[in-house]
This record gives structure tokens, sequence and C-alpha cells, in this order.
């Protein structure tokens, strides 16, 4: 490595608003943080889906609960009748 270009690396004490604190390193002497995976509400299960003027409610009406199965058979239905329209048009 090249002499003098890299930060000095510390080991430091990282504590979060909540009260947690654990160890690790960092270029910083002190870390402060704000919030932590222990009160991070997406981690605790304590998260709200808030649905404003109803978009979560029209996507569902929209595209429903489509899966890749249901719009391959979807696609290979109306592929047979395609075919099944053109032999009747033949005969």
């Amino acid at each position: 490595m090249k002499e003098g270009i890299h930060p000095k690396y510390y080991d430091v004490e990282a504590r979060c608003a909540c009260g947690a604190t654990w160890k690790t390193r960092s270029t910083k002497k002190e870390l402060h943080l704000e919030i932590c995976n222990n009160c991070h509400p997406f981690f605790t299960g304590r998260q709200k889906l808030i649905d404003t003027e109803g978009r979560v409610e029209r996507f569902t009406r929209k595209y429903g609960a489509q899966t890749v199965a249901a719009r391959k058979a979807k696609e290979k239905e109306s592929r047979g009748q395609g075919v099944r329209a053109a032999k009747n048009a033949e005969a």
C-alpha cells in the first residue's frame, strides 16, 4: 500500500439514540447514530404500510395477484384459441 494516502482506521464503539452500542471500525473516532437495527421499525416488525389515496388497492385491482405461472397459462390459453379459430375457419 502506498504510504500517506490512506485515512487512519480506529476501533470505535458505535452508539445509537436508542441506547444500543457495539464495537466496529471506522475512519471517524466516534460514531453516533439516530437509528439502528434494534430500533428501526422494519427490523422490529412495527412497520406499517401507509396507503395514501388507495394506491395499493388500485394496483391490486388493475393487476391482481399476477404470477408468472398465471401469465404463462393465460398466454398458452390465448394461443390455443387462435389455433382453434383458424381450424374452424378452414372447415
